[in-house]
């Protein structure tokens, strides 16, 4: 097999490529940041929405790359997430594509309960990145494959993990909603196995997570047990949650500062957010592991 990997200089890009180079595989990996160690992987720094294409040839293309943020320029997040891609396709083109995407593509105004595919995308998004990712999978439906992960966690993550940390505050870790609250987490591990298993599976949308939802007070506790921090979880009433990252989001609007608290982010955790994952067991052989921070201390 080989393949090319965009955005190998990011979180999932790079444990991707690691991961199809241990099996053998050729690997050419592309990103956006002039160099990136990968282990041995040839890299190339790519532009996609500005540069020349590389002019390869690759069985398959492992697309990670495009913007993560739920708070900046909707233009930059579009052409990151929608030209980006469409760039990537034609850049190589008889590949077969498998297209990483979100579970932000589904409706953020209501709760996803073990939502199936056919569930998204939908009329209407809570900010440009939902949005853009949409018109993205909207940008190669068709041959590609299609995979949506949600709230990707593991070594190396430089959104989720982060953000949680900056969340406590003299022994306390502010969170959403409740701690009954159910969710579908995807370990970067599961994904990397969904997209090398895409490589050669069947084209449609699969939604990827760990085997089985979690409870959210019982991952932010897993969390804080693995890094050993003292804290413990506090909930915000969603509706004080979204009063105050509206006030936060004027804030930001009026000093150029990303905001602390998101209305996207505390509807992402405020309830529940779970997919099915049937048609990826069945289609791809997709056998995920359970929820798991073990390690967490060295992220």
């Amino acid at each position: 097999m080989r393949v090319a990997v965009t955005g190998a200089s990011g979180f999932v890009g790079g444990h991707v490529c690691r991961a199809a180079a241990a099996r053998g595989w050729e690997v050419l990996a592309f990103g956006r940041r002039p160099h990136a160690d990968l282990g041995g992987v040839p890299y190339t720094s790519w532009d996609l929405v500005h540069g020349e294409p590389p002019g390869e040839r690759v069985d398959a293309v492992i697309h990670c790359a495009g913007s993560v943020t739920d708070w900046g320029p909707p233009a930059e997040i579009w052409q990151a997430n929608v030209a980006g891609t469409r760039n990537a396709v034609a850049a190589f083109p008889g590949a077969r594509f498998v297209h990483v995407s979100t579970a932000s593509v589904y409706d953020p105004f209501r709760p996803t309960v073990m939502a199936t595919e056919s569930e998204a995308p939908v009329r209407r998004y809570a900010n440009a990145y939902g949005a853009a990712k949409a018109g993205a999978e909207h940008a190669v439906r068709g041959d590609a494959v299609i995979l949506r992960p949600h709230a990707i966690y593991g070594s190396g993550d430089t959104t989720l993990l982060p953000r949680l940390l900056r969340s406590v505050r003299a022994g306390r870790l502010l969170a959403v909603g409740s701690g009954a609250t159910r969710l579908s987490l995807t370990s970067v591990d599961n994904l990397v196995r969904a997209c090398l298993l895409a490589t050669t599976g069947p084209p449609g949308v699969y939604n990827v997570t760990d085997s089985e939802p979690v409870t959210l007070d019982s991952a932010l506790r897993a969390v804080l047990r693995e890094r050993d921090i003292d804290a413990e979880p506090v909930y915000l009433a969603q509706g004080l949650a979204m009063r105050m990252a509206a006030l936060a989001e004027t804030a930001a609007v009026i000093t150029g500062r990303p905001p602390r608290l998101t209305r996207y982010a505390v509807g992402h955790l405020a309830v529940e957010r779970t997919l099915d994952i049937t048609r990826a067991r069945r289609d791809l052989g997709y056998a995920p592991t359970p929820t798991a921070f073990e390690g967490a201390a060295s992220w």
